[in-house]
């Protein structure tokens, strides 16, 4: 079975600035596009996504054109999510400067890291998300669980655009608590324009994570978005933080192993080719 990783990164710190890195030091050095292919080989693993690793705003442009620029037939990146300045007054200039590369298939803004948390509720952000439409764009979700209810509102004012929920929305793992996360995201995968990654629970579990510790949540996920939705994703290198790369592959294939041979193809794999167009 073709596995499909939804959501990795690659950084260069000698090429751009990634400020949050110095709040991180265990993951605060290079991560090339060789490390991945290393760290995929033997997973079954052979088409991934880029998504923009929150470079410093100045290079936004530059870090999704060297992304581009290694995403070569012979290689893992099929699809590419780049970023953009979403309420920004020059977005759509923006937009236009980053081309039509046919391996560009969607947007990232980072919202978790905003103290609004109605931040991506605000008009000019909904606005802006509304301008990927035209260019077939996608949008990815990354946000904490106390965003989740401006996310729904956001989804909600632009059902012209697809959106994918990050990371299943960073519900409390660590603290074991399931509400509101838990009625909040079922209320957002009930609209038809929302996917899903299966990814970043580790790191939202902590270094000490046990698979009893996750399974409600992935349960959960399962229950309200369903298999063609939902994509696996590694999050790889932040995922390092707490666990490996193929730990993670591990658990999300023993949690399912008991579903049909269709759903997984489309957990693994179909799902993320679908949604990211690849």
């Amino acid at each position: 079975m073709e596995i499909i990783d939804a959501h990795h990164h690659l950084w260069d710190r000698g090429r751009f600035t990634y400020s949050w890195l110095k709040q991180v030091p265990a993951i605060d050095r290079d991560y090339n596009l060789r490390d991945y292919e290393e760290v995929v080989k033997g997973t079954g693993v052979t088409r991934s996504v880029h998504v923009q690793a929150e470079v410093d705003p100045l290079y936004g442009i530059q870090e999704t054109r060297w992304i581009l620029s290694m995403a070569e037939p012979e290689g893992p990146i099929a699809g590419v999510v780049g970023w953009a300045p979403i309420e920004q007054p020059g977005l759509e200039a923006f937009l236009k400067s980053l081309g039509t590369h046919p391996k560009l298939k969607g947007i990232r803004r980072l919202i978790q890291s905003e103290a609004d948390a109605r931040f991506c509720a605000r008009p000019e952000f909904v606005a802006g998300v509304r301008c990927l439409a035209p260019l077939g764009l996608s949008f990815d979700l990354c946000i904490f669980h106390p965003q989740l209810a401006a996310a729904i509102e956001l989804v909600r004012q632009v059902p012209e655009v697809n959106f994918v929920l990050d990371h299943i929305g960073k519900p409390a793992i660590r603290d074991r608590l399931l509400e509101p996360w838990k009625s909040q995201l079922r209320e957002l995968a009930a609209l038809p324009n929302v996917w899903c990654k299966v990814s970043g629970m580790a790191t939202e579990a902590g270094p000490d994570w046990q698979p009893a510790d996750l399974r409600p949540y992935l349960d959960h996920v399962v229950d309200c978005v369903g298999f063609s939705r939902l994509m696996w994703g590694s999050d790889w290198p932040v995922c390092t933080l707490a666990t490996d790369y193929r730990r993670w592959l591990d658990f999300v294939r023993d949690a399912v192993k008991g579903v049909g041979e269709v759903e997984q193809r489309q957990l693994f794999g179909g799902t993320a080719a679908a949604f990211y167009r690849l």
